[in-house]
């Protein structure tokens, strides 16, 4: 099996390709990834002379070179996208141009080449805010409340118009919030971890009540490969471990960690539009026999672990600032 994947090098992408190597001998990938910001060839350094691993650097929207190097390819796995909320509120450009037109540029191409299938990676930020006990279902009405969410509803939408008009089924997983190694230090987590290593105060937008659902990368990559592999084609599928807490309460969580309490929380002004609660029901991938492996405080140990053990990984991207945040935590 030829996979071609886009976005490779980022947090979930690269953990994809390290999970399927794991996985399986017989499967060839080819990753293209343009190496913005977020974007780390070290993230897969060790795979750089396996046989089964191509790297090229390129866009999703150069529709010339998608053309020379789709053909031979059985799936497209699309992990290539804008993904911070606090960048597209100051600056939404970028992932309108990425998250729906480099996307549908992808869609078309691989449509013209006659993919056989085509998982697109999504959020369950596009449904927007839910209140409890609610979770929602992939039949739901995408809501997005930001830039970012709504960049990726509409690449979502564009997915179903060319299953709905040209018959080219193309399938999306709708996942919350991951977390685990080689996630780039200005999301929530890593940022937490790193700034604790370094004895700095955490910074908690307002006061913390707001919900997500947490699920360790490895477990996502485990969940994408399954529905690539046996999923239906064109469907909808959710894809959330069913950690949910209030972003305070990871906080506490990280903290304890750490041996530290609450002096280490520095309070930051709340984002514009912050969604108070994600929530997803994750039954219809857990029926193709997919659940969590790790547990939620095992996989944060082992992530906690991985940042204490690979400072040469996470230093140089925080010592750049391309963190770009003033330590503010993302969604």
């Amino acid at each position: 099996m030829r996979i071609f994947v886009t976005g490779g090098c980022g947090f979930i992408g690269s953990n994809f390709i390290r999970y399927v190597f794991s996985e399986t001998d017989d499967v060839q990938i080819t990753n293209l990834d343009l190496l913005t910001y977020a974007g780390n060839p070290a993230n897969l350094a060790d795979y750089e002379d396996d046989p089964r691993y191509r790297f090229l650097k390129g866009d999703i929207d150069d529709a010339g070179l998608l053309a020379d190097v789709l053909p031979g390819h059985d799936a497209v796995v699309n992990f290539a996208a804008e993904s911070h909320v606090d960048r597209s509120i100051t600056g939404s450009r970028p992932f309108l141009i990425t998250n729906i037109v480099g996307a549908n540029t992808l869609f078309e191409a691989a449509m013209r080449e006659q993919i056989e299938r085509f998982l697109h990676v999504s959020t369950d930020e596009t449904y927007g805010s839910i209140r409890e006990p609610d979770s929602f279902v992939e039949g739901d009405p995408l809501e997005p409340n930001s830039p970012y969410s709504a960049a990726k509803a509409s690449a979502d939408l564009l997915a179903r118009t060319y299953r709905e008009t040209y018959g080219y089924p193309i399938t999306v997983t709708r996942t919350t919030n991951n977390f685990g190694p080689y996630q780039f230090p200005e999301k929530v987590i890593p940022l937490f971890i790193t700034n604790l290593i370094d004895g700095d105060p955490v910074p908690l937008y307002g006061t913390g009540e707001n919900i997500r659902d947490w699920t360790y990368v490895i477990d996502n990559a485990a969940a994408q490969w399954l529905v690539l592999t046996t999923g239906d084609m064109g469907e909808i599928y959710n894809v959330g471990a069913g950690n949910e807490m209030t972003n305070r309460e990871l906080t506490m969580r990280i903290l304890s960690h750490f041996g530290a309490g609450e002096e280490m929380i520095r309070h930051v002004d709340d984002r514009p539009g912050h969604d108070l609660r994600y929530s997803v029901d994750a039954g219809k991938v857990r029926k193709l026999g997919w659940s969590p492996a790790v547990s939620f405080d095992e996989a944060l140990e082992q992530t906690i672990s991985w940042y204490c053990a690979n400072e040469d990984w996470w230093r140089p991207l925080k010592a750049t600032g391309a963190t770009q945040r003033q330590g503010l935590p993302p969604r």
